[in-house]
């Protein structure tokens, strides 16, 4: 049996030698080193051999396999250095071929031209990770331990994370606000900085809503923040990413990490205010939630409420490149289909 493997060493060798071509190397090592190569029938007829005679055997087929597939890389790297893309003569007055070239999401598109504006305004750029905790999504936002939003209907809670004893529950950020407080207990005040991403929620798609989407927050934490200057911030950006002076309304709205809190709507520009599916054929859509932030979220901050206080805003990313592009639906910006995106490039 050994003669034999000589003679497929050898026979193996001088086939590995004489190959021209990546097609002709693949073919051999397909018939060298494959299931049905020799050496496969070698160690199938292996089992009637003395177990010495089989170790022997062994061996020598996993030396002779080795020393085929060293070879078999030298011969491609050889192969491969001496091929030459100009093997056949190139006519340079055929026309080219036009390259369709990319272009940046819309949604991204518009981060980028937030943060532009917010950098304009002496403000910091901050991101964290995507899963988030019961402690920074919650606690110390100032939720109740019974708040629906806490519930699996709205939040997307990690599996197996809360049977861990003293840790902590995990999810998926359902809303950018817990980063506030991480920032703030890193950095300390006076504070203005930005945190775009992406958030998580367990709702019904429609044409406003989305399970994974996109939020902007801002906030200003100082000694003295007026709440007409946080409306007068609101009307910049707007201006900024719109190029013209929006119609906005305020509305009150409760949020527990705001004291007060309201609801920031800006004229349909999908329909004009005159209602359409977007704005739920009332003329106006949500776009920034927000308020002053909330002592106990100060407090959660390691600041202290009776000399800090801080303004809030959370924009709904996908609803302002709606209303920037007229698109009536949200859903299409997470489609991934081509015809759709091609029409922002």
């Amino acid at each position: 049996m050994k003669e034999k493997l000589e003679e497929i060493k050898t026979k193996g060798l001088e086939k590995i030698k004489n190959v021209k071509t990546i097609a002709e190397l693949e073919e051999v090592r397909k018939e060298l080193t494959g299931k049905k190569s020799g050496l496969s029938e070698v160690l199938k007829s292996m089992k009637d051999l003395p177990v010495e005679e089989k170790k022997t055997i062994g061996m020598m087929a996993t030396e002779i396999k080795n020393t085929f597939l060293s070879n078999l890389q030298e011969k491609e790297e050889e192969i491969i250095a001496s091929m030459s893309v100009l093997d056949e003569p190139i006519d340079l007055t055929i026309p080219g071929k036009k390259v369709s070239g990319g272009a940046l999401h819309p949604i991204t598109q518009m981060k980028h031209d937030l943060n532009d504006a917010f950098l304009s305004l002496g403000f910091e750029v901050y991101s964290e990770d995507d899963i988030s905790s019961e402690k920074y999504a919650f606690d110390n936002l100032n939720f109740a331990t019974n708040h629906p939003a806490r519930q699996s209907m709205d939040t997307y809670w990690l599996e197996g994370t809360e049977d861990k004893e003293g840790a902590e529950r995990l999810c998926l950020r359902p809303h950018l606000t817990g980063g506030s407080v991480r920032y703030l207990l890193k950095h300390g005040a006076p504070a203005r900085f930005v945190y775009p991403g992406e958030v998580y929620r367990n709702e019904t798609t429609d044409a406003r809503h989305e399970r994974a989407f996109f939020q902007y927050e801002a906030l200003i934490v100082d000694k003295d923040i007026s709440f007409s200057s946080g409306m007068v911030m609101i009307q910049t950006i707007l201006e900024k990413v719109f190029g013209r002076k929006i119609k906005t309304r305020m509305r009150e709205g409760f949020f527990p990490f705001t004291e007060p809190g309201y609801e920031i709507d800006m004229e349909c520009l999908v329909c004009g205010g005159k209602g359409c599916k977007v704005c739920n054929h009332n003329g106006w859509i949500e776009v920034m939630p927000g308020g002053v932030i909330h002592p106990n979220v100060l407090k959660s901050a390691g600041l202290d409420p009776d000399i800090w206080t801080g303004f809030y805003i959370n924009i709904g990313l996908d609803r302002l490149v709606m209303m920037r592009y007229g698109v009536d639906d949200v859903r299409l910006f997470h489609s991934g289909d081509l015809r759709f995106l091609k029409q922002f490039k």
